[in-house]
């Protein structure tokens, strides 16, 4: 299993507009083949900053998704609401 985090900080006029986007594609990238799951977090000291939390089946589950149609009429429209560059990070369980 792969867990993907995205930190996103966004304008803060254009949070709404980015609430909107992800109400819009949860339920479809939910149901993309190899996702598991996705959540979304939103700081608690900064209100103009979200993480998304998805887990994946895979490396390649998220790699499938990230080259197809749906990431893209996704990520673009988001991607032009940030303030700054949004940060990814892959993790898996910890094996104790």
């Amino acid at each position: 299993m792969l867990i993907r985090v995205v930190r996103m900080t966004f304008l803060k006029e254009q949070v709404p507009a980015f609430l909107e986007i992800f109400k819009a594609s949860r339920e479809k990238i939910s149901a993309f083949p190899g996702c598991r799951s996705v959540e979304l977090l939103q700081d608690y000291h900064l209100p103009h900053v979200y993480s998304t939390y998805s887990l994946w089946d895979s490396d390649e589950a998220l790699n499938n998704y990230r080259k197809s149609e749906l990431f893209g009429s996704v990520w673009k429209p988001t991607k032009a609401l940030f303030s700054e560059p949004a940060q990814a990070f892959s993790f898996q369980p910890a094996q104790l």
